[in-house]
């Protein structure tokens, strides 16, 4: 999808396993925003797991859309997730191991994107 908007959203998660309500709340952010806007997905700590294919298979917070549905939606609408290189490294991620949709870049791909007029959300 291409968004004819100025309009630029970087969404930081930090949260995974660990507090799943949190890691959904950034989503859903991610797929309103991305519906209408450019929107990207910074995934760190916690979080890089959930770009491994299988890992928020039931992942599912009390009163929410199961996270699986939300990041294949934010990435149908167009939505980018960069998941952090050291935290694929620490946590010994491999490219075979990612979601399609999911690429690996780090902080100069951020900070470009925020220096071209990407507001941070969360």
């Amino acid at each position: 999808m291409t968004h004819s908007s100025a309009q630029k959203y970087l969404i930081n998660c930090q949260e995974g396993s660990n507090n799943i309500e949190r890691a959904t709340i950034s989503f859903i952010l991610a797929v309103t925003s991305s519906k209408s806007n450019e929107t990207a997905v910074f995934m760190t700590s916690d979080a890089s797991m959930l770009c491994v294919k299988g890992q928020t298979d039931g992942m599912v917070a009390e009163g929410y859309e199961p996270l699986k549905d939300l990041i294949a939606t934010f990435i149908d609408n167009g939505g980018k997730i960069w998941l952090c290189p050291a935290c694929v490294k620490a946590k010994g991620i491999t490219e075979g191991d990612l979601l399609s949709g999911v690429e690996i870049a780090g902080a100069p791909k951020t900070m470009a994107f925020l220096a071209n007029g990407a507001q941070l959300l969360a």
